[in-house]
């Protein structure tokens, strides 16, 4: 259970905080709401002939349904949460699921081409708001040392996205028509919008005690959003093409790819599940660790990708990584964000679509020339320098020891979250 009732007394809760059944009903619509998120982003690129052929476009125009949602949400997340950061996050939710339902009801009604790239366009736009401000929006609801595992349980929503969410949607795609899975979709967006309306709470933004980090720091935090962007690229300079590694380089048949993506996606579900419980410990060990292993994976695929084993392998461990390292990050941000959080948070979020967007050019540009091998050594190098920055982030950001003003020792930075003495939040 992430929360315990208080069984000799009623347990008074800080502002933002509701108790028990409660709490955990609304994290759960908003891991749904992600989860629905993260298939709809995800539907057009199984579903990339169907579309063509039923609008009568190229599959590369196809294409720009993803790329250009990417680009959307890499623009416009700062902007977007700095300007809704005083709305009231139940009002604020009720109304980004509820653009959402309707523009992917408009997505699997679409007549043209054009219709449906600006319902792509609007849910990009609701995707930058929600994706920045859902994590404060859970974790406030619950005392500091239970924020991690709630983080786990929320990005658990889109991880099974990739588990099942968009596997099933790409496949009753493929067995009906491509507009159905955009249909249920909106279906399942609504549902989710109703759960958050119900269970959130509607106190003011600045009761939520999430809404500022514990250990405020601009040096930690831009160190930790370049090295998510090199990370991020340096994955997807290798993912966006790791079809093309494993039949050219590794020898795999095509018609075994779905099984590999499909142990890889459940390896992400393990790496948030795990990265919940180690977070609670130590959110900068959990997101070093997770690089750590990303970029030995890919440096299994560099040095044995011939062997389909070692490719399989490297895939999954770099799945889980990946998953392990964002929900690591998300709470991280709820601790060293400089200022408002939800904007830090979009700040985050744009550093990761910029990584996606940059790292698949990048492949796609080495492919060229040096095949899919040396993608994936790129992506390595791209990977182990995250990794330098994320390691050296201690070292930069040590208080130096000695005597403070009036002889009082300046405290060091720690993981380790307050003491929960009481319900509310330390300063």
């Amino acid at each position: 259970m992430i929360w315990n009732a208080d069984s000799s007394q009623a347990r008074e809760t800080a502002p933002g905080q509701v108790p028990g059944a409660r709490a955990i009903a609304a994290v759960a619509g908003l891991a749904f709401a992600l989860f629905s998120f993260a298939t709809v982003e995800a539907l057009p690129v199984g579903l990339l002939p169907q579309i063509a052929d039923s609008l009568e476009v190229s599959v590369p125009s196809v294409g720009l349904l993803v790329t250009g949602y990417g680009f959307v949400v890499m623009a416009t997340a700062v902007p977007l949460t700095t300007a809704t950061r005083r709305v009231p996050r139940r009002r604020l939710l009720a109304v980004l699921l509820t653009i959402f339902t309707a523009a992917t009801l408009i997505c699997g009604t679409a007549p043209g081409y054009g219709v449906l790239m600006g319902a792509r366009i609007l849910i990009a736009l609701t995707h930058a708001v929600l994706w920045s401000v859902v994590a404060s929006a859970a974790a406030g609801m619950f005392p500091e040392r239970q924020q991690a595992k709630v983080v786990a349980l929320l990005f658990g929503g889109s991880a099974m996205a990739q588990v099942a969410g968009a596997p099933a949607g790409t496949w009753l795609g493929q067995a009906t028509d491509w507009r159905v899975p955009f249909v249920a979709m909106s279906g399942l967006g609504l549902v989710a919008a109703v759960v958050v309306v119900g269970m959130l709470p509607s106190s003011p933004v600045e009761e939520n005690p999430a809404a500022t980090a514990l250990e405020p720091s601009r040096v930690r935090f831009a160190l930790v959003v370049t090295a998510t962007a090199l990370v991020v690229g340096g994955f997807f300079t290798f993912y966006t093409y790791v079809t093309v590694f494993l039949t050219d380089v590794s020898g795999m048949p095509s018609r075994s790819l779905g099984a590999v993506f499909a142990v890889g996606g459940l390896g992400g579900l393990v790496g948030t599940s795990l990265s919940g419980m180690l977070s609670a410990r130590s959110t900068r060990g959990t997101m070093t660790g997770s690089v750590a292993v990303m970029t030995a994976s890919l440096g299994l695929l560099v040095t044995a990708g011939t062997r389909p084993a070692a490719s399989v392998t490297a895939v999954t461990l770099s799945l889980t990584a990946l998953s392990a390292m964002v929900t690591a990050l998300t709470t991280r941000i709820l601790r060293i964000a400089p200022g408002n959080v939800d904007v830090a948070a979009a700040g985050s979020s744009a550093a990761f679509q910029a990584g996606l967007a940059v790292g698949s050019f990048l492949g796609g540009w080495v492919l060229e020339d040096h095949g899919p091998r040396g993608a994936a050594l790129l992506g390595t190098l791209l990977v182990a320098a995250g990794l330098i920055l994320l390691l050296a982030e201690e070292p930069l950001c040590r208080p130096v020891r000695g005597r403070g003003r009036g002889g009082i020792p300046p405290a060091p930075y720690s993981e380790a979250p307050p003491p929960d003495n009481s319900t509310s939040r330390a300063g």
